[in-house]
Parts: C-alpha cells; sequence; structure tokens
C-alpha cells in the first residue's frame, strides 16, 4: 500500500490538522491523486500498468471508506479540507472502486447525505467537473453522446414521419437504442401489460411504474391556470404509453398538442383515437423539427410544457431550453420527467443542481418537489433500469 493510501486509512485518531499537512506534502511530491489501490498491486506485482477492470479505487475512497461513524465537527471540517486538497490536486469525483461505488456512493450509504457538508462537497465538485467538461469539450460528463450520433439524427431526419402513415425502418442500426436516437426511431417497439419496450432488446423506453409521476406533472402543468378561464394550451412532447395525455384529456385544455416522433407510436396513437379528438394536435416528428416550426409561425404560445422522450440526453435538453423559452407564455410552466443521472444518488443531485442553474440563464427558475418512492420499480422484463433511486425530483421551472 502506498504511503498516501496508509495516510487516508485514518488509523490515528483523532482526525486533526497534521493529516491536511500530511496529504497536501504527499501529493506536492508527485503521489497523483488518482493513484489506484489497483495501480499499487499491479506494480507490486511487477506489472508495468494494471490491467482495466473498471475500477479505480482511489485515495478518496480510502478516505470515506475509513471515516469512523462518529466524528467531531471539527474532525469534520478537517475531512473537509482533505477532500479539498484531493481534489485541487485532481481526485476524480466519480470513480468507481472494486464495489463499483463512487465516494458519493459510499458517503450516502453510511447516512452522511441530505445536506451533510461531506456529501455536498462531492456533489459540488460533480457540478464543477460537467461545467468545466462542457465548456472545454462541448460535452456532458455522465451521459457519453459520441459524435457519430449527431452525424447519424442528421441522416435519419428525412425518415422521421412527417405525416401520417410513415413507418420505422426494417431493422434497427447495431446500436444502442437507449443511447442512439437514430438507432431508437428506427427499431420496432412494442406495447405489453405494463410497458413500451424496443422489440429487439427490450428496452424499457417507457412503464407503468411512472403512473403516479406522470399524475404530478398533470397536476404541475395546470396548478396555475385560472379554473375559470377557458382551458390551457399544452404540450407534451413524447406520448409513449399516453400516460400523460390521458390525465391532461380529462382536465379539458383549450388545446392539447402532442409531439410525437418514433413512427410505430404514431401508429399506436391512430389506432387508439388520439388524432381524431377535437382538442388535439398532433406534431408528427422530432420535437427539434416540428417546434422549430411553430416557433418561427409565432402562431401558439403554451400555458405549461412537458417533456418525456427516449434516447435523448441532457445535451438535448440545453438545446431544448433555447425553444422553451420562445413558445411558453411568461406565467407558463415546464416540467419534464427527471432521469437525469436517476442511476446513482449522487449523479442525480448533481444534475439536479446542474439544472438549476442552466435554467437560471434564462431567467427561470426551478423547484424541485422531493417525493419518496417506496419501492423499486420491477425491471424483470427489461435490459436495464433506468432509475434506482429512492426519491424523485419533481421539477417546476417558471420564469422568475
Amino acid at each position: 500500500m502506498s504511503s498516501l493510501h496508509e495516510l487516508l486509512n485514518l488509523q490515528t485518531q483523532p482526525i486533526d490538522e497534521s493529516y491536511v499537512e500530511k496529504l497536501t506534502a504527499l501529493l506536492k511530491s508527485g503521489i497523483p491523486a488518482t493513484y489506484t489501490i489497483e495501480q499499487i498491486a499491479a506494480h507490486e506485482a511487477g506489472q508495468d500498468d494494471v490491467q482495466d477492470t473498471g475500477s479505480n479505487t482511489t485515495p478518496l475512497h480510502t478516505l470515506i471508506r475509513s471515516l469512523p461513524d462518529v466524528f467531531s465537527e471539527k474532525e469534520t471540517q478537517i475531512v473537509l479540507k482533505m477532500m479539498d486538497v484531493l481534489f485541487e490536486f485532481g481526485a476524480g469525483w466519480n470513480f468507481l472502486d472494486f464495489e463499483n461505488k463512487s465516494p458519493g456512493d459510499l458517503l450516502f450509504e453510511r447516512g452522511f447525505c441530505d445536506g451533510n457538508v461531506l456529501y455536498n462537497r462531492i456533489v459540488e465538485a460533480g457540478v464543477s467537473a460537467e461545467l468545466l467538461l462542457r465548456k472545454l469539450n462541448d460535452d456532458i460528463e455522465f451521459l457519453d453522446v459520441e459524435q457519430e450520433d449527431k452525424e447519424e439524427e442528421e441522416e435519419i431526419e428525412s425518415e422521421v414521419p412527417s405525416s401520417q402513415g410513415s413507418v420505422a425502418a426494417e431493422h434497427a442500426e447495431q446500436h444502442d437504442t437507449a443511447e442512439h436516437q437514430a438507432a431508437y426511431l428506427k427499431a420496432d417497439l412494442e406495447y405489453t401489460a405494463n410497458a413500451l419496450v424496443t422489440k429487439e432488446n427490450k428496452d424499457g423506453v417507457m412503464m407503468d411504474w411512472e403512473t403516479d409521476i406522470m399524475r404530478l406533472a398533470c397536476e404541475t402543468m395546470f396548478q396555475h391556470h385560472d379554473a375559470t378561464a377557458d382551458g390551457p394550451v399544452v404540450l407534451n412532447i413524447g406520448f409513449g404509453m399516453g400516460i400523460i395525455d390521458t390525465f391532461i384529456q380529462d382536465r379539458q385544455p383549450a388545446k392539447h398538442y402532442i409531439c410525437e416522433a418514433h413512427p410505430d407510436v404514431l401508429k399506436h396513437m391512430r389506432e387508439q383515437g388520439w388524432h381524431e379528438k377535437p382538442n388535439v394536435v398532433i406534431l408528427s416528428g422530432r420535437w427539434q423539427e416540428t417546434l422549430s416550426k411553430l416557433l418561427d409561425e409565432g402562431s401558439v404560445f403554451f400555458d405549461a410544457i412537458y417533456y418525456d422522450t427516449f434516447s435523448e440526453h441532457y445535451a438535448d435538453m440545453l438545446d431544448l431550453y433555447d425553444t422553451i423559452v420562445g413558445l411558453i407564455k411568461p406565467d407558463g410552466v415546464f416540467s419534464f420527467f427527471n432521469g437525469l443521472g436517476a442511476d446513482r444518488q449522487v449523479c442525480y443531485d448533481v444534475y439536479k443542481r446542474v439544472v438549476e442553474m442552466d435554467v437560471k440563464n434564462y431567467g427561470m427558475k426551478c423547484d424541485f418537489d422531493t417525493i419518496p418512492l417506496p419501492k423499486n420499480p420491477d425491471w424483470e422484463d427489461v435490459r436495464r433500469s433506468y432509475f434506482s433511486c429512492d426519491r424523485y425530483y419533481h421539477p417546476k421551472i417558471r420564469f422568475a
């Protein structure tokens, strides 16, 4: 074990300022703040480099794993200084260790969360890394969107349905439909008893466990509308299983716009009679094209907008903000299905902060309602989960 990891085992108690001094000295001597236990083991075994196992047990992991169950406020502040030093020298906030856990995961599991200064420091590091990487690379840290995705999306724009009757390509490209929108829009979908999935690889496009979330979102869409006035004009981007659109119809809006890009979903909507509803307007195609057309025409403005698509990432939402601010009324509300980083609580918390910061650039304010989730969804019939947190952050975005 290196002298750095040995120091961070915190064998000498109490935790005092000497730890900060020794840590700083070791890092200044040239020991990397990202020096992993796996690298140490490889070097001790005479290997030039550790094989890539996906495991990176960093000094920050060691520090957090070594924290006593109970320590004083003074010791907490010293540990916080040690974390600051590690980050100053390049420690990563979201590396995964031998148990596939990030430093934030370890703190959360031990109950150091929900306002804890150490957990908040990890979140702050995540936000800083996200914003810095975006500025340097014009990219997003957690959800890796490759350049080829954008090129493929441009190739299929002419294939995406712009009128009724369009059908999907016969075969999906050999790409991950959850990550590549081009592949998703060409994939065959099927409706099961409780979900909408891609037929070939069983990606969960939407599932009925989201019903309560959709009900809450619908309440938000109508919350600020004067009940004595005519019904609001609302927009839902992404029909899926039609859960929120059914709730919206129950509230009798004046106009109900639905934007949907996938041909199988559009076919399902026609079979269900959505095209014949007198107050419903179907926008067939990707929102990037259909909403831009509405924006150019300047013929409609919305009291409420909801966004819930599949195989899009936060980079797409950044583009959506540009469109939303031109389509929503000054007193309107925007919300979305918030699964941003929801495979890990710490990533979920980082994105919560990032959304708040991003919408502020548009003169908007995002308030989140925290909704406890009493049980984890059943992922048995889908390839992988897309939500694993024990709470849901419901966003409500309005002009400040």
